[in-house]
């Protein structure tokens, strides 16, 4: 047996348990909800084996990949049925026993000085509980190179965590500016050290459509591209480093500037995504910030065009015609490609700022008004919502919007993205929400450990609660969560995303998973320090203590 605390006696454990908001000494982010800290270290050598039951191969793969690259370690995994114990120094996945009251995410960590068990009800419990080893050692282990003369020691500890919250997410912007594939990727790696688990992809928008739809190519051709890069305007903007700039490779042989993701780039980082226990909740905006996609298709607008992609040229309305039958039919042709590409439960279709008065001075928009007892703009948004809705849950897909969703009549079975309020009315009407409100979650705006109030400062983010204040218990289920969300009007390459990304993830992440109850500012300062050594070492271009604001949105 292990020497330390893996026969996990349960009075004892009991007796010993340390909650989050007492450990002081270990580096965790987000903070588990129940550590005990042991006596001893752990020490990874050359001669470690991983063990896994069959079902745990790949989870555990994933593990000795990433320990492969900074150790150099010949690190193989082994499919062996747990045993009760691991052999001599070893690591071992399970769900073999695993306490099912940790639900899907949920796992327990045991390291000892003559082995690690992580064990888990599924492969997404045992996949968090390898990032928390991970975090246990060194930060050296997440060097992107081999790192020679490390002692590779964990501390000894037992570990049962578990999420506060199923939704732990991140909303990228791809529409104002392209990331391409590898970017992508590099984002979602980034995401899974801090258990983050939705990745919100806003695919189109005015700025540019993402998405390849072959029945529609005109989508792509005109809709992906433009004649500059957007960044504007330039009175609001403070001086940059060049590594703001977009990248030469965003635009075209012909100077246009855009991208956008063939079907097979968007399975491999849809497979990506799942291969780190995070689904892709893909974004098609409609009714409005339709733009991009009314350059290429004008004749589902009400007003017929002409349209453009360029911020500067705006000299139509961007909003989709309910009261042409072939707007839903291309609608329902997109989305239906849509769902092909994303298996995950979710459908985002914003549903934001939209500019109905476009349909007041549309006469065919006020005889469908007429022939449907609507009576303001708000109840033909709400109509407009429904209908897609209908078609959405036929498909076994739940419905995402933004607040505004909310005017004139919810959809059914809809979910609510909280931004500018409604979530609490949502949840007390029986709806599901999430909350992202723009003075906490909108990574965007400016930051910094002493931003003024109007800034999303780091502590800011930290401190947010997600349950929305007057919220009566028997109502709090339908809080799913919340995410960051990263919009990108003036935000064109990667490291400049990841510097508004970065650390605030981290903070928002402990508000997502980890208790209430030990939510300690100056001990997440304290961790932080290790944790940007992590970021510095995975070449993470993350925001440092006292950096003056660098150019994003300033806040509301």
């Amino acid at each position: 047996m292990l020497k330390k605390s893996l026969g996990l006696s349960a009075a004892l454990f009991c007796a010993a348990t340390i909650f989050a908001a007492d450990t002081n000494e270990l580096a965790l982010i987000p903070l588990p909800q129940r550590v005990q800290r042991l006596d001893g270290v752990f020490t990874l050598t050359p001669q470690t084996r991983i063990y896994a039951d069959w079902s745990s191969r790949k989870t555990a793969s994933f593990l000795a990949q990433r320990l492969r690259i900074s150790t150099g370690y010949p690190l193989k995994v082994h499919q062996k049925l747990f045993p009760g114990a691991p052999p001599s120094n070893d690591i071992f996945f399970t769900t073999q026993n695993a306490n099912t009251n940790l639900g899907q995410e949920g796992y327990e960590l045991a390291v000892a000085t003559n082995g690690v068990i992580i064990r888990a009800p599924a492969q997404a419990g045992l996949f968090y509980g390898g990032e928390t080893l991970l975090q246990l050692l060194p930060p050296s282990v997440f060097s992107t190179n081999i790192v020679e003369g490390i002692s590779w020691q964990a501390p000894c500890v037992h570990i049962e965590d578990w999420p506060r919250f199923p939704w732990r997410g991140l909303m990228l912007d791809v529409s104002r500016h392209f990331f391409n594939k590898t970017e992508v990727e590099t984002i979602l790696d980034e995401m899974a050290l801090y258990k983050l688990n939705r990745f919100h992809w806003h695919l189109t928008d005015d700025q540019g459509w993402r998405i390849q739809i072959p029945k529609y190519p005109r989508l792509t051709q005109i809709g992906a591209w433009r004649h500059h890069c957007g960044i504007e305007p330039p009175e609001k903007q403070l001086p940059s480093p060049a590594w703001t700039a977009p990248t030469p490779d965003k635009f075209g042989p012909d100077g246009r500037y855009g991208g956008f993701y063939t079907q097979d780039d968007i399975r491999q980082i849809v497979a990506f995504a799942a291969a780190r226990h995070i689904v892709v909740v893909p974004e098609i905006e409609m009714p409005g910030h339709s733009e991009a996609a009314l350059a290429a298709c004008p004749q589902f607008s009400c007003f017929g065009g002409p349209y453009s992609t360029d911020s500067d040229l705006r000299i139509h309305e961007g909003i989709y015609n309910p009261s042409n039958p072939r707007t839903f039919q291309f609608l329902d042709q997109v989305l239906a490609e849509v769902f092909k590409l994303f298996p995950g439960p979710y459908i985002h279709i914003g549903g934001d700022e939209v500019r109905t008065n476009y349909w007041s001075r549309s006469a065919d928009c006020r005889v469908l008004m007429k022939r449907e007892n609507l009576h303001t703009e708000n109840e033909l948004q709400s109509y407009f919502i429904k209908k897609m809705e209908t078609f959405i849950n036929a498909h076994g897909k739940t419905l995402i919007g933004w607040s505004e969703i909310l005017k004139g009549g919810l959809a059914t079975n809809a979910v609510v993205m909280d931004w500018i309020g409604g979530a609490k009315q949502a949840a007390e009407a029986g709806h599901d929400a999430v909350m992202t409100p723009i003075d906490s979650c909108y990574l965007d705006h400016f930051h910094g450990r002493a931003s003024p109030d109007n800034y999303v400062s780091l502590e800011r983010v930290y401190s947010f609660e997600p349950i929305p204040a007057g919220l009566e218990p028997q109502y709090q289920s339908h809080i799913l969560g919340t995410e960051g969300v990263l919009w990108t009007e003036y935000i064109a390459s990667l490291p400049h995303a990841q510097y508004m990304i970065f650390p605030r993830a981290g903070a928002l992440a402990e508000a997502a998973w980890s208790p209430k109850s030990a939510r300690d500012w100056n001990d997440f300062q304290r961790r932080l320090k290790v944790d940007e050594w992590r970021l510095a070492l995975l070449g993470v271009n993350y925001q440092r203590e006292n950096d003056p604001p660098l150019v994003g949105w300033p806040g509301p």
